[in-house]
């Protein structure tokens, strides 16, 4: 779990790199291409590896949990208590997300589509089902996401005419759907309405009126079910230890992402992301699963360790990461061009100095986590 997520902090840290840059510097390159594509987010529909960052996140807080509950109990943790604790846990992640996208506002920036934001609304539910079984949890999966579903697809469409461009959609937008999967598009759906009463509930310096990305708040609701799926994934993992239970794993992995694409290729519901469809559920779920047997097969069953040993340094300090990631680029960058003169960086040519000055960043991140290592720093919420 540990060099899984630190894999996942790893590709957050690592936009430092900048490949977006270096391809445009070398717009014929295949190599750049594809490590660009993969440095970013689709623009709607589809999916690339960076967009299984928060999925990831999310599924192995599930994964997390059963191991946690049980650690609590053994120590004679009591279920109010422990309850209470979640609660607390939620708050903070949800005020740490906040804090997090503030840093740069005139105000507090009240927008809840952050990563740990969307974990912390969910968790305290989570926490809850951590103690129901099987059942309980997979029919809390199919409510969640076929309530969701339904919610949405009866939501009314926008009319004709709409001005799309009014709720930051460009005019050139070329991934609208139409029938019903014009339920998912983009600022014109039940999530982007319910943002613009919410959000503007709070203070802002101006009135909210869409999110430019398509984020949302009520993407946690769907958020959650990838949370239980981890959930699930977790249990299986502590009921078959030391044994890897491959094959609920790769049965799993392979019937969540064909129903996904079944959603979304039959028109139901589209694979997005960016809303944190039903369908994005189900495939980055899948996906989840495979890449949780992928680790576990060469360190758990192989027993090859020492090449996890940096991903490891990395996931077993994720909040330090996180937090490194978002407030430390400037700051670092800044010093280097302070003390090592603004051409450090040049020696590999214009079109390479953001991947070299990236890589230099990317190793103090890296230098940090481990300097917290050695020392048993270890930031927990």
């Amino acid at each position: 779990m540990d060099a899984y997520r630190g894999f996942v902090m790893l590709l957050m840290m690592a936009e430092v790199l900048r490949f977006g840059a270096v391809y445009r510097a070398f717009p014929d390159s295949w190599f750049w291409s594809v490590l660009a594509f993969h440095q970013n987010h689709v623009p709607w529909a589809g999916c690339s590896l960076h967009d299984m960052i928060q999925p990831s996140f999310s599924f192995l807080v599930g994964v997390a949990l059963p191991y946690s509950i049980a650690a609590r109990l053994a120590k004679g943790g009591t279920f109010p208590k422990m309850f209470a604790h979640a609660v607390w846990r939620a708050f903070l992640l949800a005020a740490l997300g906040i804090f997090l996208r503030s840093t740069h506002s005139q105000i507090t920036n009240f927008t809840f589509e952050d990563t740990l934001t969307q974990i912390g609304l969910g968790y305290p539910l989570l926490f809850l089902l951590g103690f129901r079984n099987a059942k309980w949890q997979w029919g809390a999966l199919g409510a969640i996401l076929g309530g969701y579903w339904l919610a949405w697809a009866l939501y009314p469409l926008p009319p004709a005419g709409f001005d799309y461009q009014a709720v930051g959609v460009p005019a050139d937008w070329s991934h609208h759907y139409s029938g019903l999967m014009a339920h998912w598009n983009k600022n014109s759906n039940l999530g982007s309405a319910f943002d613009q009463w919410f959000l503007n509930l709070f203070p802002r310096v101006k009135p909210f009126i869409a999110n430019n990305g398509g984020y949302l708040t009520l993407s946690f609701i769907p958020t959650l079910g990838t949370m239980l799926l981890g959930l699930i994934a977790g249990r299986w993992l502590r009921a078959e230890s030391p044994a890897i239970p491959y094959r609920k794993f790769l049965i799993a992995g392979a019937a969540l992402i064909a129903g996904g694409l079944l959603l979304h290729f039959a028109g139901i519901c589209p694979i997005v992301k960016r809303i944190w469809t039903p369908a994005w559920t189900l495939f980055s779920g899948g996906v989840c699963f495979l890449m949780l047997a992928g680790f576990c097969w060469p360190i758990e069953t192989k027993g090859y360790k020492k090449w996890a040993f940096p991903l490891l340094v990395i996931g077993m300090n994720s909040i330090a990461a996180y937090l490194i990631a978002h407030l430390f680029p400037d700051f670092i960058a800044t010093s280097f061009r302070t003390h090592l003169g603004p051409n450090a960086f040049r020696f590999l040519g214009d079109g390479l100095t953001p991947l070299v000055e990236g890589s230099a960043l990317l190793l103090a991140f890296w230098l940090i986590l481990f300097w917290m290592y050695r020392r048993k720093l270890f930031l927990r919420v």
